[in-house]
């Protein structure tokens, strides 16, 4: 069965950097589009960036993290990444890789439900 596992969260001052990583196993990783997701407390899950099976190609970034994060896959390892760099007290939430069968362009993955998702990372940027 598909999984996603994420890594690499933790707690940074503003300013800051983390890079989040995600392993993905039970199906054919290239064939598809990734995407990372967050969830801050009290507010809804928003799609941050995706990445289409076309890889670097085809990208897409929700407005506020746009120049400050980077989303990137390898296909060879099945990982997705998302470096984010210049990190501020309102990135502060828990992090979810997803993926979805129906779904192979970066826009739709970042802005569509997808219907697997990881267990998450937690990132927490402090002022």
């Amino acid at each position: 069965q598909v999984q996603l596992v994420e890594s690499g969260g933790g707690s940074v001052q503003s300013g800051g950097s983390l890079r989040l990583s995600c392993a993905a196993s039970g199906y054919t990783f290239s064939r598809y589009c990734v995407a990372w997701w967050r969830q801050a407390p009290g507010k809804e899950r928003e799609g941050v960036a995706g990445i289409g099976e076309d890889g670097d190609r085809d990208t897409s970034y929700i407005d506020s993290v746009k120049g400050r994060f980077t989303i990137s896959r390898n296909n060879a390892n099945n990982t997705l990444y998302l470096h984010m760099k210049n990190l501020r007290p309102e990135d502060t939430a828990m992090y979810y890789c997803a993926t979805s069968p129906r779904g192979y362009s970066a826009e739709w993955c970042r802005r569509e439900a997808p219907d697997y998702w990881g267990q998450g990372t937690q990132v927490t940027v402090s002022s």
